[in-house]
C-alpha cells in the first residue's frame, strides 16, 4: 500500500497534463487514521464522477459495540454516518473549482427511510467503517488541476472523516438515540403478530406530507389519534409506554369523506414497511414487512401466471392458470398483481379503490341482473377478499370512497374525519343489512400455481458486458431492454431499482437454470445479499455502484415485469 505522501508526489507529476493521466491514481493510500482508495477514475471532467472509498479501522473509528451490535441498530448507524458525511461533505463540493463536475464531493441522498446501502458498510465483528464516495477530479478544460484535487485529498476529506466517521467527532446521545429508536422500532415489529395486528400508527404522528413532491412532514398537519376502540398500549424498550391505533388483521376498510385523509393513512401504511428517521413524523407507523401495495397497471406485461382465482372463461380461450400478455387490462393487471404478491409471500395487501380497476374490485347488484355470472369472466375482489384472509391468512386494507360493498365483508371500518380516524364499524354493519349483497354460492379458489421456472437469455451466458442503467425509481435498463416500475409505489429511492437491475444481471448468469422456480431464485438471491451484502452482486466491477436493499416483494416485482425474462 501506498501513502498519502507518494499520491500527493504523483498529483505533482500529473498536473496539467491531459486528463487520462489521472488514471495513474488508483490505487489505496494510507492516510493519518484511514486508508483512502481511488477505486474508479473517471474518463473526463463531464463524465460520471470518480468512485472513492474510505477506510476506518474499528480501532480508529471507536464506535461502542452497542450501538451496532444487532442488525437493527447496525443499519441505523449505517445510515446516520451516511446522513451526517453528506451533510459535511455538502459544505465542500464544488468549493475546488473546474470544468465540468469538477470539485463534486457526494454520497448517496437518503430519504426518511432507514435502508441498507453499500454507501456505508460496518463490520459487525471489528467495528470497521467503510464509506464510498463520489468524486469530480478538477481539471481545467481536460487538462489536470491537481492543486484543486489536492484540496479534496488533503483537506476537505480528512476533516470530513474526523468529523463524522469517528466516534470522537459526533453527537454520543445523538448516536444513542438512533439506536434506541431502532430498538423500539425492532419491538413494535416484532409484537404485532403477538398481538393479532398487521400495523400500528403511533398517537402523535404526523402522517401528511408537505407536499405531493415532497417527503418532509407537513407543518400544522393534525397528529394522529387513535380512536378508543382500536387503542394499543405498547411498553417499549427504550421510550417507554406509547399508545397508538392498532390495525388488527383480517379485512380494514378505511373511508371517509374526499381530502379527509384516508389516501394519507394508506401511504403511511404503505411506507411503514421502513423504518424511518427521527423527526419524519411516521418514526412509530410500523406495517407487516411484508405488506404489498396492489393497483391497477395497464399495460404491464404478465409472464405466465396464474390469474385464475380471478379471472376464468375468457371468451378468446386464453388460459388463466398461466396467463401471459405483453399488454394487461386494469382488471388482468390488478389480478396478476394479487397472485404475484401471493407468491412472494405477502400477508398484508393494501389497496385504493383510487388506483384499481372498478370492475375488478366490485360488480353491484343491478349488473350482475343485467349480466349474468356465467357471461362474466372477472370474479371481483370483493368476492374473495374474505377467503384469502380465512384460507390463506392474507389481511386487506382497503381505501373506499365511493362503493360501500366491502362493508359487508369488513371486519373494522375506521372512517377519516378531517385526518381523524374513528371507528364505525358498528354503524357500517348495521346500515349494509338493509343493502343484502346478491349472494350466488361461489365455489372456492383453486390454490394458485407458482411453478414458474426461468432460464437464462443466451445474451447472459458469453461472459461478455451487460449494460445496466438506472432511471431513477421509474425502472432499470438492461441492454436497452427497460423493466417499468414506476407502479410499484413502495419503491422509495433509486438505489433500489439500480440493485433490482444487479440483481437481474446477477440472476442471469448464476441462477436462471430452468430448474428452480421463482420462489427459489429470489431465495438464492437473498441469501447472497445477506451473506455478502449488496456488494456481492457487483464483484466483477470497479467501484462499487451506490446501491440500496430492495425488499423480497420488489425483487419479485421487476421479474415479474421484465420482458426479457425466459419462462
Amino acid at each position: 500500500m501506498q501513502t498519502s505522501a507518494d499520491l500527493k508526489n504523483l498529483l505533482a507529476r500529473i498536473d496539467r497534463r491531459g486528463y487520462p493521466a489521472y488514471k495513474d491514481t488508483r490505487g489505496a493510500y494510507q492516510f493519518p487514521g484511514y486508508v483512502l482508495s481511488i477505486d474508479h477514475v473517471q474518463g473526463d471532467p463531464f463524465a460520471a464522477p470518480s468512485k472513492l472509498s474510505i477506510h476506518v479501522s474499528g480501532k480508529t473509528a471507536g464506535f461502542p459495540r452497542a450501538l451496532y451490535e444487532t442488525r437493527c441498530r447496525r443499519l441505523a448507524l449505517q445510515d446516520e454516518l451516511t446522513r451526517q458525511f453528506g451533510r459535511r461533505a455538502a459544505q465542500f463540493s464544488f468549493q475546488a473549482k473546474g470544468s465540468g463536475q469538477s470539485g463534486l464531493i457526494s454520497v448517496s441522498r437518503c430519504g426518511p427511510e432507514v435502508l441498507e446501502r453499500t454507501a456505508c458498510r460496518l463490520d459487525p465483528e471489528r467495528g470497521d467503517v467503510l464509506l464510498r464516495l463520489e468524486v469530480g477530479f478538477p481539471a481545467n478544460g481536460r487538462t489536470i488541476n491537481a492543486r484543486e484535487l489536492e484540496k479534496i485529498l488533503f483537506d476537505f476529506l480528512p476533516r470530513c472523516v474526523q468529523e463524522t466517521l469517528c466516534c470522537s467527532g459526533l453527537d454520543g446521545r445523538r448516536l444513542r438515540a438512533v439506536a434506541q429508536l431502532a430498538d423500539d422500532q425492532q419491538y413494535i415489529r416484532q409484537k404485532l403478530p403477538e398481538l393479532g395486528l398487521c400495523a400500528f400508527v403511533a398517537d402523535g404522528s404526523i402522517l401528511p406530507r408537505e407536499s405531493g413532491v415532497s417527503s418532509r412532514p407537513m407543518k400544522g398537519a393534525v397528529p394522529f389519534r387513535a380512536p378508543r376502540e382500536l387503542a394499543v398500549t405498547l411498553d417499549l424498550p427504550n421510550r417507554g409506554k406509547i399508545t397508538g391505533m392498532g390495525i388488527p388483521r383480517g379485512i380494514t376498510l378505511i373511508v371517509g369523506g374526499g381530502y379527509h385523509g384516508k389516501s394519507t393513512l394508506l401511504k403511511a401504511l404503505e411506507l411503514g414497511v421502513y423504518d424511518h428517521v427521527a423527526g419524519d413524523g411516521r418514526e412509530y407507523v410500523i406495517t407487516d414487512r411484508t405488506a404489498v401495495k396492489i393497483r391497477a397497471e395497464d399495460g404491464r406485461s404478465i409472464r405466465r401466471t396464474d390469474i385464475s382465482m380471478f379471472i376464468n372463461g375468457l371468451p378468446n380461450g386464453k388460459d388463466t392458470v398461466s396467463f401471459e400478455t405483453e399488454d394487461a387490462s386494469g382488471s388482468t393487471s390488478q389480478a396478476a398483481n394479487v397472485a404475484e404478491s401471493l407468491e412472494a409471500g405477502t400477508s398484508l395487501l393494501l389497496i385504493d379503490e383510487d388506483t384499481s380497476a372498478t370492475n375488478f374490485m366490485i360488480r353491484d347488484e343491478l349488473m350482475q341482473r343485467v349480466i349474468s355470472r356465467d357471461m362474466e369472466p372477472i370474479t371481483p375482489f370483493l368476492e374473495r377478499v374474505r377467503e384469502l384472509y380465512d384460507r390463506w391468512g392474507v389481511s386487506t386494507v382497503l381505501v373506499a370512497g365511493s362503493s360501500g360493498a366491502y362493508f359487508h365483508a369488513a371486519d373494522r371500518v375506521i372512517q377519516m374525519d378531517r385526518y381523524e380516524p374513528r371507528d364505525v364499524t358498528a354503524l357500517a354493519k348495521r346500515e349494509a343489512a338493509a343493502f343484502p349483497l346478491h349472494a350466488e354460492g361461489l365455489e372456492p379458489a383453486a390454490a394458485p400455481s407458482f411453478d414458474r421456472r426461468p432460464r437464462a437469455s443466451r445474451k447472459f451466458g458469453d461472459g461478455g458486458r451487460i449494460k445496466l442503467k438506472s432511471l431513477g425509481r421509474d425502472g432499470v435498463s438492461i441492454d436497452r431492454e427497460t423493466i417499468d416500475l414506476r407502479h410499484v409505489e413502495q419503491l422509495v429511492d433509486g438505489e433500489q431499482t439500480a440493485a433490482l437491475g444487479e440483481c437481474m444481471v446477477y440472476a442471469q448468469r448464476s441462477l436462471l437454470d430452468g430448474k428452480r422456480d421463482l420462489r427459489q431464485v429470489v431465495d438464492e438471491l437473498e441469501a447472497v445479499l445477506d451473506r455478502r451484502g449488496l456488494e456481492g452482486l457487483c464483484q466483477e466491477r470497479s467501484g462499487v455502484p451506490f446501491l440500496a436493499r430492495p425488499r423480497r416483494q420488489e425483487i419479485f416485482a421487476c421479474f415479474n415485469r421484465y420482458r426479457g425474462l425466459e419462462l
